[in-house]
C-alpha cells in the first residue's frame, strides 16, 4: 500500500475521534505533524499523541477559526504550518460541523452560514492556500477531503440539506481541483465517509433504534468505527502509494449508501 513514512502533513481537526485517530495513525508512522483547527482543542489531541507515543513525536498545532470568513487568515495559518514543517507533502481537511438535524425551510440564516463557512468555505481557502505552496516548492503533493456520504446522490438522509450541500460541493471541488493543478503534481482527492452511532442522524432516530437495525441499513452489519475505518485510507493517499490516484473520492461506508438511496428506509 505504501508507507507515509515521514512525510510533512498538514490536518485539521475540531478535536473529535475520527481526525484524532487520523492523527494518532499518522504520528505512529513517523509523519511530522501541524494540527490546524481550534488551538484549545487540539492541544489536549496533542498531549494524548505525545502521551501514547513512545520517543520523539513531531506534532505542533496552528490556530484558526473554521468560521472565519477572509481568506488571507487562512493564508497566515498554512504559513505558519510551512514554517514549522519547511514544506508540505500532504495537507488532510477533516474539520467539519454538521449541526442538529433539523427540515431546511426551519434552518435559520446564522445556522446555515455556519454550515457553509466551516464547511465549504474554510475548505476552499485552505485548498488554495496549500495548492499553491505546493505549487512554488515544486515537489507536488496530495490534498485529501474529508467529506460525508450525505454528499452523494446514494447516500442521502433527512435533516441535513446545508452540510449534504456542502459535502457534495466538496466532491465536486476535489474533481475540478485535480484537473487545474495536476500539472504540478498535485493530487487532490476526497473520502466520502458513513456514518458512525455518534453522528447526528442515528442519534435522531435512537442510539438503541440503530443498533438494532444496523443489519438491515448496512451489508457489513456494523456502523463507521471511530478509531480505525478511515485512517488506512487516508494514509494509503497520503503515500507514494496513491501516486497515480487524484480526482477521485472513496467511499468508506461499509456500503451503508448503497442500500437504499435514502437511509430513512430503514430508520
Amino acid at each position: 500500500m505504501g508507507s507515509p513514512a515521514a512525510k510533512k502533513v498538514l490536518l485539521t481537526s475540531n478535536g473529535d475521534e475520527i481526525s484524532s485517530n487520523i492523527a494518532l495513525q499518522l504520528a505512529q508512522r513517523g509523519c511530522r505533524l501541524v494540527l490546524m483547527g481550534k488551538e484549545s482543542s487540539l492541544r489536549s489531541v496533542e498531549e494524548k499523541i505525545r502521551g501514547s507515543l513512545e520517543g520523539v513525536v513531531s506534532i505542533e498545532v496552528v490556530g484558526v477559526d473554521m468560521e472565519e470568513e477572509r481568506g488571507g487568515v487562512f493564508d497566515e495559518a498554512v504559513d505558519k504550518a510551512c514554517e514549522i514543517l519547511g514544506s508540505l507533502d500532504a495537507f488532510v481537511h477533516c474539520y467539519a460541523y454538521e449541526g442538529k438535524m433539523q427540515e431546511h425551510l426551519q434552518l435559520s440564516e446564522d445556522e446555515f452560514k455556519k454550515v457553509m463557512k466551516i464547511n465549504f468555505m474554510s475548505a476552499w481557502f485552505l485548498v488554495n492556500a496549500v495548492g499553491r505552496r505546493m505549487r512554488d516548492h515544486k515537489s507536488g503533493g496530495s490534498i485529501i477531503l474529508l467529506t460525508s456520504i450525505v454528499g452523494a446522490e446514494r447516500g442521502l438522509y433527512t435533516g441535513a440539506v446545508a452540510y449534504g450541500a456542502c459535502s457534495a460541493a466538496l466532491q465536486q471541488l476535489v474533481r475540478s481541483s485535480a484537473l487545474e493543478i495536476g500539472k504540478y503534481q498535485i493530487r487532490v482527492n476526497a473520502i466520502a465517509r458513513g456514518l458512525h452511532l455518534e453522528d447526528e442522524f442515528p442519534k435522531s432516530v435512537g442510539i438503541e433504534r440503530a443498533k438494532k437495525l444496523v443489519k438491515d441499513a448496512v451489508p457489513l452489519e456494523r456502523w463507521l468505527d471511530v478509531k480505525n475505518d478511515v485512517a488506512s485510507s487516508v494514509i494509503y493517499l497520503v503515500s507514494d502509494g496513491s501516486r497515480y490516484m487524484t480526482g477521485t473520492t472513496i467511499f468508506v461506508d461499509g456500503a451503508q449508501s448503497l442500500v437504499r438511496p435514502r437511509m430513512r428506509s430503514y430508520m
